[in-house]
């Protein structure tokens, strides 16, 4: 039975649960904080399925006892009482389990990250570049009704409005950036008649969205001597200077080639730091793209992610319409979209996920 595999996965996080929460009160748990950061993280991660677990064992034993009254009593009023329970457990107990199902899957273990996204104008020239503008606003938008942060580390204007190039941090206190907005990456398609069009004619331009998670302070050993910083000083459109002092840094990290740069902040520090950040999370996908190669052949919510050059989305507006063609999704209602309101679609891509990952687990 269902229910039988469910206890018995549940058993199995109750006792590394127990054993996570031996480790992190024993006295030499501190000696390596890498690994106490760790545990403290996989304590919190188990404890909804431990509420979960003790949950659903209270439903199934009250589901056995109205079921041992139906069997075994006499009196009419209990039987009459044990049958309304019994009924309504039992018609509860698929939904429950479903959920448990979902909580069970392995998570990403990046989703409870911090988000650096990474907008550019592809094909298409200005019209490309406002694109890019639309949808950073929309992010903007989206990230404001959550009451998540947004930190620019870096811009480049187009021609004609947007942006060439605008790469900013999402975070939050309290809730998994990039597990939400990883859904995002790939290439956003845009068919309108642009600013630029004097004939009415409908062009298609693109932009392409990059969805990196945060790298944590323990996440990349960075060595100081394998960085170059470089400052300079910070300049606006057109190149008329915005800053007399050197507070712009430019970083390259000499084993692989990188280079960050970063100028938004009139303070060379914060600057470096926000830069810091940056150069830890790209050195960290790096890493990560293997994994996610490997999920992108199993899960298509994901191909965006693992193929960067994927086509996942397409903004009509003379139809009003909003495409997601990993899971073909249309929605006729983008003024709304494009105004921020992107939860419909990114929760039918966790829905779809999910789906997905069940079928693979064999739950």
């Amino acid at each position: 039975m269902a229910e039988n595999l469910i206890l018995e996965k549940l058993e199995g996080v109750k006792q590394r649960f127990e054993e996570v929460a031996s480790q992190v009160n024993s006295p030499d748990a501190m000696q390596d904080m890498k690994r106490y950061v760790a545990l403290n993280k996989e304590f919190k991660d188990l404890e909804p399925l431990i509420q979960a677990y003790t949950e659903y064992k209270n439903i199934l034993g009250n589901i056995e006892d109205a079921r041992e009254i139906l069997k075994n009593e006499q009196d009419e009023e209990m039987r009459e009482m044990a049958k309304e329970e019994y009924e309504t457990l039992t018609a509860s107990l698929p939904e429950r389990e479903e959920q448990i199902k979902i909580m069970l899957l392995p998570k990403d273990p990046e989703d409870d990250k911090n988000a650096i996204i990474e907008i550019r104008g592809g094909t298409g020239g200005d019209e490309a570049a406002i694109f890019a503008g639309d949808l950073y606003r929309m992010y903007t938008k989206y990230c404001e009704k959550r009451r998540w942060k947004i930190e620019v580390t870096r811009f480049t204007e187009g021609t004609m409005g947007g942006y060439k190039e605008i790469v900013f941090t999402v975070s939050s206190a309290n809730e998994g950036v990039y597990g939400i907005m990883k859904y995002e990456s790939g290439v956003h398609r845009v068919q309108r008649v642009p600013q630029t069009e004097t004939q009415g004619r409908i062009h298609t331009s693109a932009a392409s969205v990059v969805v990196l998670p945060e790298a944590g302070e323990f996440d990349v050993d960075l060595k100081e001597s394998d960085i170059r910083k470089d400052t300079y000083c910070s300049s606006g459109p057109g190149g008329q200077s915005v800053n007399t002092t050197y507070s712009a840094i430019r970083l390259t990290h000499i084993p692989t080639g990188l280079v960050v740069t970063c100028q938004d902040e009139k303070s060379q520090i914060k600057n470096l730091e926000k830069a810091m950040k940056e150069l830890r999370s790209r050195l960290y996908a790096i890493e990560y793209q293997k994994y996610l190669d490997k999920v992108s052949s199993q899960r298509k919510t994901m191909v965006s992610t693992g193929d960067r050059s994927a086509k996942i989305r397409t903004y009509n507006y003379p139809q009003s319409r909003v495409t997601d063609h990993r899971i073909n999704l249309t929605l006729y209602n983008l003024p709304v979209v494009m105004d921020g309101e992107i939860d419909e679609i990114i929760e039918k891509l966790q829905i779809a996920e999910n789906a997905e990952r069940l079928k693979a687990s064999g739950l």
